[in-house]
């Protein structure tokens, strides 16, 4: 039976969301306050990595960012503060850096990457999407020791979960890339890993679901939901009052703002990452990790581009140019080749990724409204993520078997 639903969000999720679901003839409106053009998913590494099994609640992460709140320049800076919400969160985030969650998460994480990874490949084989795609692997480059034997015991775990890795030399790696240079002593290679141009695969998409019927509300913000029992009857905008039968909330960081309204606590912080293009000739033809420095480096569709860091410092798009520095900093010193100029560092750009505190995102219904799919709290992997949560909201939508458990992902859980 055909559906009305309206997806709140206009970013990878709330895309992949609304294309899964009008695939199964649903009719599908998707508001945005933004002009979706920029944001997130339009500035982020635009990996899709199984590698990246590590959920951010690790062991150790709480100690590190304790160590780094006072400076601006560190790769994870939670910016202390006194909210309510900031600190319940904190609590929670400090409870799932164990070992035991890490262990729970890494197969989860390594499940809905690589679902997430078929799904790209079938998009890309569809007709209409031209998008930028490559599968050359990712690279953890090490300049340091403890740094490299840090990465080949996670490598160890990777290899265990089936992933495709190998550990490589400093002469290895040049011969992988003899146009840069690059300062390393080894790194580990995830052949399994792949990586895109995220602005294109945007515009892809929003192309493709324009032409499918999807309608699209721009600078249209939701302020005000109706409820009635356990069901959402209409939602109201700065624009007008929408009806639907079921509704997605892939908002991102602004997704426990909305979710409050309906009682739901998501605990959810929004992470700031940072983006440097540059247009120069660099010679980088593989994605890397600068694993000291937390920069990944993507080579995209003519041009090059450094992204990096997590900011945790409330809803905001200010540019910090202390942390802009950082990145560009740590590039130099890994690549000596590469010299980033003022104007590229005065056009970085940023976006804000939702976090959960457990590293896992919020995927599938909460108890208190049965007519509301959550899609959110992704931190880093969204990209990595994004069209298997598509799959998995359409599927709840549907009420279809899903391609996989949505236990972890229940946002109701409890830290």
């Amino acid at each position: 039976m055909s559906k009305e639903v309206i997806v709140i969000g206009g970013g990878i999720i709330g895309l992949c969301s609304a294309y899964y679901l009008q695939k199964e003839g649903c009719k599908v409106t998707v508001i945005d306050q933004s002009n979706m053009d920029s944001g997130a998913s339009y500035v982020n590494a635009g990996y899709l990595s199984p590698s990246h099994i590590i959920p951010l609640s690790a062991p150790g992460v709480m100690k590190k960012g304790l160590k780094w709140m006072f400076d601006k320049s560190s790769p994870l800076y939670i910016k202390p503060r006194l909210d309510l919400d900031f600190l319940k969160w904190t609590l929670a985030f400090n409870k799932s850096c164990n070992a035991k969650h890490v262990a729970k998460a890494i197969p989860t994480i390594k499940d809905i990457a690589l679902l997430s990874q078929e799904l790209y490949d079938d998009i890309k084989d569809s007709e209409g999407f031209r998008f930028h795609y490559e599968k050359k692997g990712l690279l953890m480059l090490c300049q340091t020791e403890k740094a490299l034997e840090e990465e080949i015991k996670i490598a160890a775990v990777a290899k265990n979960e089936g992933l495709d890795v190998s550990t490589l030399s400093s002469d290895e790696i040049n011969k992988l890339e003899p146009n840069a240079t690059i300062n390393s002593i080894g790194a580990t290679y995830y052949l399994c890993d792949s990586h895109t141009t995220p602005h294109e695969f945007m515009e892809d998409m929003k192309t493709h679901l324009k032409k499918s019927g999807v309608v699209f509300r721009l600078h249209e913000k939701v302020i005000d939901v109706e409820v009635v029992g356990e069901k959402i009857t209409s939602i109201k905008t700065n624009k007008a009052t929408l009806k639907a039968d079921e509704f997605i909330l892939a908002a991102g960081s602004w997704s426990s703002i909305l979710s409050k309204k309906l009682g739901i606590n998501l605990l959810l912080q929004a992470g700031k990452g940072y983006r440097i293009n540059t247009k120069q000739k660099t010679g980088i033809t593989i994605p890397a990790i600068l694993t000291e420095r937390k920069v990944a480096i993507t080579p995209m569709n003519g041009f090059t581009r450094f992204a990096g860091t997590m900011e945790i410092a409330g809803i905001n798009h200010d540019i910090n140019k202390v942390r802009v520095e950082a990145i560009a900093q740590g590039v130099q010193e890994f690549y000596s080749n590469i010299k980033i100029s003022e104007t590229e560092k005065q056009n970085a750009a940023s976006g804000l990724r939702p976090v959960s505190p457990d590293g896992l995102p919020f995927i599938g219904k909460s108890s208190k409204c049965n007519n509301l799919t959550i899609a959110t709290g992704h931190a880093m992997m969204g990209w990595s993520m994004a069209t298997a949560t598509g799959k998995l909201v359409s599927e709840e939508v549907m009420q279809k078997k899903s391609s996989m458990s949505l236990d972890v992902f229940n946002p109701d859980r409890r830290f």
